[in-house]
C-alpha cells in the first residue's frame, strides 16, 4: 500500500468500531488490517488514547458549523443540533467514543461547542448558563443520535429484530393492571419510530425548554 496517512488509520478504526465495538479497535489490530507494522501506527498515534480522540475529531470533522448566519438564534442551534446528530448518526460507534475521550481535545467538538455557546449567549443566557445549555444540549444530541444504532455493533439484521421482539414480549407480557402503559406502548418503546420523526421531536423537546428559558430574560 502507499504511504500510510492518519486519515487511513481512523477510517479503519471507526470501521472495526462500527461493526464490532470499540473494544476490537486496537494498535495490533489496526496494524494486521492495514497491512502495516505497529510502529508505522505509533508514528501517527502515539497511544490509544490520542487514537480515539483521533476517531472522534474525524466523524466530527465533516460538519462544519456556519458561520455569520443571521437567522434568529433558535433556527440556528435548531440546525445545529439536528446536523450534529445526524453527522454522528452514520456512527454506532459515535456516543460510546465520545464518552471514552476528553472532548475538549477534540478540536471539530470544540468548533461545534463554541459556535453553541455563542448562541446560547446571544439568546440572553449568562456564561455559566450558556455552559449548562450547551452541555445538556450536545449530549442530548449524542444520545438522540445513538439511540437507534447502539445495538448493531457485531449484530446481523435478523439478530436485532430478534432482541426487539425479546424486549418488546417482555414489555407485553408485564402486568397490565401494574403497568398499563409500558404494555400498551410496548411496540414504539422497542421497535422506536422514523427516524426523521425521533430526531425533529428530540431536537423540538430540549430547545423548546431553551425558548421558554430565554423568553423569561
Amino acid at each position: 500500500m502507499g504511504k500510510l496517512t492518519a486519515e487511513a488509520i481512523v477510517d479503519k478504526a471507526l470501521e472495526i468500531g462500527d461493526s464490532e465495538g470499540l473494544e476490537a479497535v486496537t494498535i495490533r489490530r489496526l496494524a494486521t488490517d492495514l497491512g502495516v507494522t505497529p510502529m508505522a501506527l505509533y508514528w501517527h498515534f502515539k497511544n490509544k488514547e490520542q487514537l480515539l480522540v483521533g476517531m472522534a475529531d474525524h466523524l466530527i470533522a465533516g460538519f462544519a458549523p456556519a458561520a455569520g448566519d443571521a437567522r434568529p438564534w433558535q433556527e440556528q442551534l435548531h440546525d445545529l443540533t439536528l446536523g450534529l446528530i445526524r453527522v454522528l448518526r452514520r456512527y454506532p460507534c459515535a456516543k460510546n467514543l465520545l464518552e471514552q475521550v476528553d472532548q475538549t481535545a477534540v478540536p471539530s467538538f470544540l468548533a461545534v461547542w463554541d459556535r453553541a455557546l455563542g448562541l446560547a449567549h446571544s439568546a440572553g443566557f449568562g456564561y455559566e448558563e450558556s455552559c449548562l445549555i450547551t452541555k445538556y444540549l450536545l449530549q442530548s444530541a449524542i444520545s438522540i443520535a445513538d439511540a437507534p444504532v447502539h445495538f448493531r455493533p457485531g449484530r446481523t439484521p435478523e439478530e436485532i429484530a430478534e432482541l426487539q421482539r425479546v424486549k418488546r414480549l417482555s414489555l407485553q407480557t408485564l402486568p397490565p393492571d401494574t403497568y398499563p402503559h409500558l404494555v400498551a406502548m410496548a411496540g414504539p418503546m422497542v421497535e422506536g419510530m422514523s427516524e426523521e420523526f425521533y430526531d425533529s421531536f428530540g431536537v423540538e423537546l430540549v430547545l423548546g425548554g431553551i425558548t421558554a428559558l430565554a423568553a423569561r430574560r
